[in-house]
């Protein structure tokens, strides 16, 4: 089925406006990449100053051309560009790559005609790239819509292939997206596509990931990314992604931030400037690297390889020192490294010196390379169901010696029976690089990115896309009469979440001691009380909590101490009353919360809850709404999961209610992402298996929320209030 970008991509027409014949300029060298490359279609320079350019016919304008064109690639000062613009759109040019700059990155005026290409591509439909662009490579049609010296084609240099496999390349920064282009070149990667999305007045990086992901010919998809600016069509994209279980690789920058978050919850303040990223990445499947040949390295073994049915690997190695360090690397990334059977033990060294080890790692030795040990042992191993890839360890940078007979490997790899990967620790050299790539291997030298690689490509295998929730079947309830007030206190938030149909304890808010005597019949002991004040989060930091009370002559003195000492520590705050609540009886103690991304809307979290939330951090991020199934994958990935699955003999906890619990509390932030910016429940108590939850503390805040400094105050280290 036809894409609308097939024509931006595979354009049968360019047109080069401010072509130049100076081939050090941008203009020129842009010409000169189209035609080095092989460009199958026409070429149209435009530019009134030249009757003809390298021998082809330029135009004074756009107009002049009188024939259809499908891509117009803007090479002008930034303040001629949108009058361009319009003459393109009136000639029907389907699409513009705007290299020019001087716009949105300029701010002010500059922005303002930003903002006009942008209106004039929704006006017209004219589908536009950039400004501040670095264009685009389309390497199967040969289109190099580009400046970058990275696609420049010198004719003694053969190029090397190794993969069948082609990866797509999406980029925010040019310079990065050709880097990867050039490296996966060097390593000999085949690539389809690469672009950088520059200034993204029109076309952005969802639009141009959903090419690549509905793409045939892209098989592995690589993604440089600062901030999304089309998120419904990158959303849409990755959720197809991860449908067709197309691999995607993301490099997300811009995690340090320039600044703190000023956030009343533990749920935003934990939150860092890209955890609503990372939870997108991680719903979607999409495999996480912050470092340029960590990433290739996934892509290579993504694009070399099929998916394992496990995580054993076996180390297969020349030498063996680093055969036993490839055995750490991919240890050291959870994978497992076992003994291998005695039957097979004694298959593997019928083919090798006496001096070797079939153990595992395997030492075939140098011998076991000319003898034919070495691609033996390989096929030993893809056979046997007692692994599930290979890593093979060994020295390539002979300009004359090949480890492997090209007739004997490349049916073994060809098969795709499980993943088999090469690490060279020698520098591998151009004869040995060139020489495996005949039978489909690139060839690695990183040791670390490949352990991380072998850990990716084990976990991708097992990624599940969950069901999405269905916010819909739950019907959205009025909860305005509770949010009069943006800054509550918890009893407060706690009517604002029973009003929303969650389920908490029965608890009486006592504004005046002459109150409480029924609000303990009510309660019943064993109670807690907590002063209730929306100036007040740390409660217990002012001595406003008691615990554990057991009689009513408690009580009464408790409720007293709470009031004075709320009026020694913060005479100012307002006081409501004091909360009485039931003694919640023990749990593990979990924190779930929402908070409001400004890209990405709300989000939920759930992690290790208590006084140790900020302490540990161990906390999971997913897009709000979740169901109750991806709610148990969130406490699944928890380091403190352990917990609620019988840890050392406890009994199992009532997992299936806390799910419900999660997946609830992200209905109701989504359905009123305009009215709430913040919820959290710490400590939520989880019983037995069977026995439910316990929400014993809420905050919720809303939208126009101005707390005060003390409120502000949850960036620091998180209470326990009973």
């Amino acid at each position: 089925m036809p894409h609308p970008l097939d024509s931006f991509f595979a354009p049968a027409s360019i047109a080069l406006i401010g072509a130049s014949r100076d081939h050090e300029k941008i203009p020129g060298r842009l010409l000169s990449m189209l035609r080095k490359n092989e460009y199958p279609g026409k070429i149209y320079p435009v530019n009134p100053n030249y009757a003809e350019i390298d021998g082809l016919i330029c135009y004074k304008s756009i107009t002049d051309i009188g024939a259809p064109v499908d891509l117009a690639i803007i090479l002008i000062p930034a303040r001629a560009v949108l009058a361009a613009l319009e003459q393109c759109a009136a000639a029907g040019v389907k699409n513009a790559v705007i290299i020019s700059s001087g716009f949105a990155e300029e701010g002010g005026e500059s922005a303002a005609m930003q903002d006009a290409i942008a209106a004039l591509a929704r006006r017209t439909g004219m589908r536009i790239s950039g400004p501040n662009a670095e264009g685009f490579f389309s390497q199967k049609q040969r289109v190099a819509a580009t400046f970058s010296p990275a696609v420049d084609v010198k004719p003694s240099v053969v190029p090397l292939v190794a993969t069948t496999k082609r990866i797509g390349i999406v980029a925010q920064s040019g310079g990065i997206g050709f880097a990867y282009y050039h490296r996966a070149s060097a390593l000999g990667i085949a690539v389809s596509y690469v672009v950088s999305a520059g200034n993204e007045s029109d076309l952005g990086a969802g639009e141009f990931l959903d090419y690549m992901v509905q793409d045939a010919s892209t098989d592995v998809i690589l993604l440089f990314i600062e901030g999304i600016r089309d998120v419904d069509k990158f959303l849409a994209a990755a959720r197809r992604a991860a449908e067709l279980k197309k691999p995607v690789i993301v490099t997300k920058v811009g995690r340090s931030g320039a600044g703190m978050r000023a956030a009343a919850s533990h749920t935003a303040s934990m939150a860092g400037w890209s955890a609503a990223y990372d939870a997108v990445f991680a719903k979607y499947g999409f495999i996480v690297s912050n470092d340029l040949d960590e990433a290739l390295t996934i892509a290579a073994v993504l694009a070399t390889n099929p998916l394992p049915k496990g995580d054993r690997v076996a180390v297969v190695t020349v030498s063996g020192g680093a055969g036993i360090w490839g055995a750490d690397a991919v240890a050291l990334q959870g994978l497992q490294v076992p003994e291998l059977s005695e039957k097979v033990q004694a298959e593997i060294s019928a083919l090798m010196p006496s001096y070797g080890t079939a153990r595992n790692p395997i030492d075939v030795t140098a011998q076991g390379v000319t003898s034919g040990g070495l691609q033996k042992s390989v096929d030993v191993l893809t056979a046997s169901d007692e692994i599930d890839a290979i890593l093979i360890v060994l020295s390539l940078s002979s300009d004359v010696r090949k480890p492997f007979k090209e007739a004997e490997l490349t049916p073994v790899l060809a098969a795709q029976h499980k993943p088999v990967v090469f690490y060279s620790y020698t520098v591998p050299s151009d004869f040995a690089r060139r020489e495996l790539a005949k039978s489909g291997v690139v060839v690695l030298s990183g040791l670390t990115y490949v352990g991380v690689a072998m850990r990716q490509l084990v976990d991708y295998a097992t990624f599940e896309l969950r069901k999405p929730a269905d916010g819909a079947q739950v019907p959205a309830r009025d909860i305005s009469a509770q949010l009069k007030s943006p800054a509550l206190s918890e009893a407060d938030s706690k009517t604002l979440l029973r009003a929303a149909g969650i389920a908490l304890p029965d608890e009486v808010l006592v504004k005046d001691k002459g109150e409480l005597d029924d609000a303990v019949a009510r309660v019943g002991f064993p109670l807690v009380l907590k002063i209730q004040s929306p100036d007040i989060a740390h409660k217990s930091e002012v001595g406003g909590v008691r615990v554990n009370i057991t009689t009513k002559g408690e009580a009464f003195l408790a409720f007293e101490a709470l009031l004075n000492n709320v009026r020694q520590h913060r005479p100012e705050a307002a006081i409501q009353g004091v909360l009485v609540c039931p003694m919640a009886k023990q749990g593990v103690e979990i924190i779930i919360g929402t908070m409001t991304d400004a890209t990405f809307g709300p989000m939920v979290m759930v992690g290790l809850g208590g006084i140790t939330t900020e302490l540990f951090r161990d906390v999971v991020y997913r897009p709000a709404p979740v169901s109750a199934e991806e709610a148990g994958t969130m406490l699944a990935r928890l380091k403190a999961a352990p917990l609620l699955t019988g840890f050392r003999g406890a009994a199992m906890a009532d997992v299936a209610a806390v799910s419900q619990l999660i997946a609830d509390i992200s209905v109701l932030a989504a359905q009123h992402a305009e009215e709430i910016a913040e919820i959290e429940l710490n400590p939520v108590l989880v019983h037995a298996e069977g026995q439910g939850v316990t929400i014993v503390d809420a905050l919720v805040v809303g939208r126009r929320s101005s707390l005060s400094p003390c409120g502000r105050g949850w960036l620091a280290a998180k209470r326990r209030d009973g």
